[in-house]
């Protein structure tokens, strides 16, 4: 991910997101390895109080972009009843 050109690619092919889910593929990627909230991605992604699912459904549509297997993913994990993290780089 480049963040300075909001670049996003999977191993050689670039990625095209939507401006959410450069969102929040951005924060995950500045906190990665750490369980961010849900109420925490909420704020840092909508103005006004939204409902969790349209989180769990940006979240959903973020991993069919850059999961091999979206219902298994690698790197976007979900912690249950908490949120969400990015799994560190080894």
């Amino acid at each position: 991910m480049d963040l300075v050109r909001r670049i996003v690619k999977v191993g050689h092919k670039e990625v095209k997101l939507s401006p959410k889910e450069y969102d929040l593929l951005r924060i995950l990627v500045q906190h990665a390895g750490k369980v961010l909230t849900h109420k925490f991605l909420l704020g840092e992604l909508w103005d006004q109080l939204t409902d969790a699912q349209y989180l769990s459904g940006l979240c959903r549509q973020l991993r069919q972009k850059i999961e091999a297997d979206p219902e298994r993913p690698q790197f976007v994990l979900t912690e249950t009843g908490v949120g969400y993290r990015l799994r560190a780089p080894d």
